[in-house]
């Protein structure tokens, strides 16, 4: 199913000690052109830095929403984020509008728009709760994840769900008829248990088989535009007990939030360097590009936060981008990147300027 698969298993090594094993690959022709050139691209591209990504950085921000062209972002330093980031939860449903309000025919046309800048896009699914009808976060029943997989009572239902997201998915193409690339992320953050498909909502097997459901299912309706990501939450001591497979992920991440205040930022600033050394040991073994595929700090209220904390997190790993999450139009305080005006924006201005960091205007073409 993937473009480069190796032949590496997830017993060649555990966290703290890595061995070596031979690897093979193995081109897959199932996927677009383009898509495939865009992971050989990720590749090249986390040599030279790391893409810097907002989640609907360019449907709202503070103050607005649905301004065309418009992106916090690039209101402050001047030029938009390499990588948008958007979330599909409702499309399940066969809804017009997404969990945060926004029409997936608007989170059509703005993926369009910024795969013809040459930005990448992402997307992560906040899929509703099958058994009780809640949102992601309704965590009362621990049999979800076993009722939607082959032979439970929501298979047929999860099968509609699935053939829905392929619909919309399939439907993301150019004039010309070109499908965009997408990086998708599902079942993230899964070592934590606040979704219903988290660690103690289901069993390390449950998992893995939705995963494969999900790709398989998806590929059956004809997606062939997708690139996977693996993104658990937390620290890399949980990192491969539930993973896939090599040959069912492209992109391996992590999500990380500092939380406490300043106090929680030596303990935010050691567990990124901690995931992104076993990241960066796990993609020198296999050659899979990896990234920060959430993260961020709640209103950033530390004026130096972008070059004293996340910059020095960081430090000299290569994830091939960093997703910040988003600034909300509907919830007060709930921002993640500088808007005008922002305390922290002479240090965001100062992140910009690092040639590491790279947004739109820095990156080459990722589809050629």
């Amino acid at each position: 199913m993937k473009i480069v698969r190796s032949s590496i298993v997830t017993a060649c090594f555990t966290v703290a000690m890595f061995v070596s094993c031979n690897t093979a690959e193995v081109k897959d022709e199932s996927v677009t052109k383009e898509t495939e050139a865009l992971l050989t691209n990720l590749k090249k591209q986390s040599k030279k830095g790391y893409m810097f990504g907002h989640h609907d950085g360019t449907l709202y921000g503070i103050g607005w929403k649905g301004d065309e062209g418009r992106s916090d972002v690039k209101s402050v330093c001047g030029d938009y984020p390499a990588v948008l980031s958007f979330d599909l939860g409702h499309i399940e449903l066969g809804a017009k509008r997404s969990l945060d309000g926004i029409s997936f025919d608007t989170i059509r046309q703005e993926i369009i728009r910024h795969y013809e800048r040459g930005g990448m896009i992402s997307i992560s699914w906040h899929l509703d709760n099958p058994v009780t009808g809640g949102n992601s976060w309704d965590v009362t029943d621990t049999t979800v994840v076993k009722s939607v997989l082959e032979g439970g009572v929501n298979y047929d239902k999860f099968q509609g769900w699935l053939k829905n997201l392929a619909d919309y998915l399939n439907s993301i193409e150019t004039e010309e008829g070109v499908k965009v690339p997408i990086l998708f992320r599902p079942w993230h953050e899964h070592t934590g248990s606040w979704f219903w498909w988290g660690q103690k909502l289901c069993t390390t097997q449950e998992y893995k088989n939705l995963w494969y459901l999900t790709e398989k299912s998806l590929k059956m309706e004809g997606v062939n535009n997708l690139l996977y990501a693996y993104s658990p939450g937390g620290d890399a001591v949980d990192y491969m007990e539930r993973y896939p497979g090599d040959e069912y992920i492209d992109l391996i991440g992590f999500d990380t939030y500092q939380f406490g205040g300043e106090a929680g930022q030596e303990e935010y600033i050691s567990q990124i360097k901690k995931n992104l050394a076993f990241l960066d040991e796990y993609s020198k073994m296999t050659g899979m590009p990896y990234a920060i595929t959430e993260t961020g700090y709640e209103g950033i209220p530390n004026t130096g936060w972008w070059k004293n904390v996340l910059e020095a997190s960081i430090g000299e790993y290569c994830p091939a981008y960093v997703l910040l999450w988003r600034n909300a139009y509907d919830k007060e305080n709930h921002y993640y990147a500088p808007y005008p005006g922002h305390l922290s924006s002479e240090s965001f201005i100062s992140f910009y300027d690092n040639p590491r960091s790279l947004f739109l205007n820095n990156i080459e073409n990722l589809y050629k």
